[in-house]
């Protein structure tokens, strides 16, 4: 029988061919989800068991629509998160997921400096005013020598530290599932969570969203950070309360945010957030260079083959 695969990740295969060749040659047929935004519930249940494997973007894909599926053997990630599948109803199907970790690390870490510099720079609210035909002189905020908190020392946390050390800040690191030697990084001082926010000009966020990092970000975590300081969030909506941080950019004690994820995406319109001045929002988009893109597809196909010919695949997570 002919192995099928579907395709809901818009991005996969979207930089070059070579992906899709890899399945191709391989004797895989492929389909790309026909729904333009992401798939629900509903939409699995319709065509779960035309597939043998799923190469899955942001869609959610849940226990029933696991449970009913009498084909389905494999799902890939098409990134490094897979809070959006359902890892316990997989088990209990004897589907393997999989998921393709630190392969868009830099790209991520990149955007994340992007964000810090355009928000203490003001640099997209400058460029916009002069597009309207101001000339404003807008007063931004220097990096240099600030102290970032850096919360979730993964591979990204990691690149997003050495980018750190260029200009010449102070760092500083949380994380309780830290794995290697604080040695290897001198110029990070790890402390717990508390000290970070406390003490910290620039807090970013590099943590899984899981049922431990639901809202870990909340009223009393950013009461605790100081002052005028900045909120950066590029690993997952829901780590950060929004509500809560509506509240505490509206009244000033904190200068400002940028998200490159929400707990609802896309962004709707009655966000509040959308309403402020200080705030970045971007469309989830932080791994999206054309390297780590093309990077993924390829690992995504080529674990979609090594499984249907019998080797084990890359990265499984369950």
């Amino acid at each position: 029988m002919a192995i099928n695969v579907l395709i809901t990740s818009r991005s996969f295969g979207q930089v070059s061919d070579e992906p899709v060749k890899i399945l191709r040659e391989n004797n895989i047929n492929y389909k790309f989800k026909e729904k333009h935004g992401l798939m629900e519930e509903k939409d699995f249940l319709e065509v779960i068991d035309e597939f043998d494997a799923i190469i899955i973007g942001a869609d959610k894909i849940n226990g029933n629509a696991l449970n009913s599926s009498k084909r389905l053997k494999l799902i890939c990630k098409h990134g490094t998160g897979v809070d959006n599948i359902d890892i316990d109803a997989a088990r209990k199907n004897g589907i393997i997921v999989t998921n393709v970790p630190a392969t868009n690390s830099n790209a991520v870490a990149d955007f994340t400096f992007g964000l810090i510099i355009d928000l203490l720079r003001k640099i997209s609210d400058n460029i916009i005013s002069v597009r309207n035909g101001e000339w404003v002189k807008t007063i931004g905020v220097d990096i240099y020598g600030k102290t970032i908190g850096i919360i979730g020392f993964g591979e990204i946390g990691k690149r997003v530290a050495k980018r750190a050390t260029g200009f010449d800040m102070n760092i500083l690191a949380y994380d309780p599932y830290f794995i290697g030697s604080s040695n290897s990084f001198p110029y990070v001082k790890f402390v717990d969570m508390d000290s970070l926010l406390r003490s910290s000009d620039i807090v970013t966020v590099h943590v899984p969203l899981n049922q431990n990092t639901i809202n870990l970000i909340d009223e009393d975590e950013l009461n605790k950070m100081k002052k005028g300081a900045f909120l950066v969030n590029t690993s997952r909506g829901g780590i950060v309360n929004e509500s809560a941080l509506y509240e505490y950019l509206k009244k000033g004690h904190l200068a400002g945010a940028a998200l490159d994820v929400l707990k609802v995406e896309p962004a709707q319109k009655n966000n509040p957030l959308l309403t402020l001045e200080n705030v970045l929002i971007t469309s989830h988009i932080a791994s999206y260079s054309k390297e780590a893109l093309n990077a993924v597809s390829m690992i995504c196909a080529k674990n979609v083959v090594k499984f249907f010919s019998g080797q084990s695949p890359d990265f499984i997570v369950a």
